[in-house]
């Protein structure tokens, strides 16, 4: 297990800076995800962490130690990367000590290692199996079992999922996550994919651009945005925003097209009257009310069952609506809706910075 430091952490490419001078401390045995669009620099940070990319400025510390000058193995760690990587003519068992041979690693101990993953991942009865005769599901635990024989002091995770079916990527997102319960190992894990990073994370670091937008644990993002690139990318579906401007001071009032006069609860800064905001509140705190001051028309009913969103529109401006449970509505009805008071976000400026709230 490690502590890891990133201390104005930089990454060039000839004269194109891709990582930007990264501040960032990761707690021995914790989940970390990072998370962010194409191209946001996500990878390039795991694989420089990795020893696989060089470090162009900067410093990088695990457990006090700058290991910047290190390569992989130095370093105590292991990477699971998208593709398994496995070799195909070798059996599971082969795969998973074929590292450790290298190491020339006594025997025993590496018999002692490879049963010791195999009943942790589920896979013993596999170990005589090549990785034809496999799932894709079996296919990754076995790449993170020849992982976990390395006893690392860091997991690396490069989008380990994305080959995986809808089922199955349900099923592993909670075996790594029960198996850092038992590892206790720090684990930094990359992916694209934002419900992964709520359900897995104990710390989230939003990247945009080679930039940390936000860290923090997964719903203080969710619920506590610190701009209004992180408000869009975390949380599915999107936040609804509505354009308008500050009309009150005492107490603090939003005006919208949309929503009218809106009153902000537990600002922790002034803001002078006519300045523009961006109002934004999630679907899932939006309600049907038939005496609320919005009118949605209708466009689209998405229903699971045990959840219904409804695509539509409010004076020509996209909005959406989750609510609980079945709803019956056609596209073209009308319905009145209403905002909850307290989930409201106000986002300000040219960099749509969140609007300072008092914290509880």
């Amino acid at each position: 297990m490690a502590n890891i430091t990133l201390s104005d952490f930089r990454k060039s490419y000839g004269s194109q800076e891709v990582i930007h001078g990264l501040d960032l401390d990761i707690a021995d045995g914790e989940f970390v995800t990072l998370v962010g669009p194409s191209g946001c620099g996500k990878s390039t940070l795991l694989r420089m962490i990795a020893g696989l990319e060089d470090i162009s400025a900067g410093e990088l510390t695990f457990d006090g130690t700058r290991v910047n000058d290190m390569g992989p193995a130095e370093r105590k760690i292991a990477m699971v990367f998208q593709s398994y990587a496995l070799y195909p003519h070798m059996s599971v068992r082969r795969n998973l000590s074929f590292g450790l041979e290298n190491l020339s690693m006594p025997r025993p101990e590496i018999e002692a290692r490879v049963l010791a993953a195999a009943r942790l991942l589920d896979i013993e009865p596999y170990l005589d199996r090549r990785p034809k005769a496999l799932s894709g599901g079996q296919r990754q635990r076995v790449a993170i079992g020849r992982a976990i024989v390395r006893n690392p002091k860091v997991f690396l995770f490069d989008e380990p999922l994305s080959n995986l079916d809808a089922k199955l990527r349900v099923q592993t997102r909670a075996e790594i996550t029960k198996l850092h319960r038992q590892l206790a190992t720090t684990m930094i894990y990359v992916t694209h994919d934002q419900v992964e990073a709520m359900t897995m994370s104990q710390k989230i670091v939003v990247l945009n651009a080679g930039r940390i937008e936000q860290v923090g644990r997964p719903l203080d993002l969710f619920e506590r945005p610190a701009n209004l690139f992180v408000a869009g990318f975390i949380g599915s579906p999107r936040m609804n925003l509505f354009e308008g401007r500050m009309t009150g001071t005492d107490p603090l009032t939003v005006t919208t097209d949309e929503t009218g006069p809106v009153i902000i609860r537990g600002a922790a800064e002034p803001v002078a009257e006519g300045t523009k905001v961006q109002l934004g509140i999630r679907p899932s705190h939006m309600r049907r009310d038939p005496e609320g001051p919005m009118t949605l028309t209708i466009d689209q009913v998405e229903s699971m069952g045990h959840e219904t969103f409804v695509y539509g529109k409010v004076n020509d401006l996209e909005t959406i609506l989750h609510v609980a449970g079945h709803l019956s509505a056609e596209p073209g009805e009308t319905m009145r809706i209403a905002l909850d008071p307290d989930h409201l976000h106000v986002f300000l400026g040219q960099d749509g910075r969140a609007l300072k709230r008092v914290t509880s």
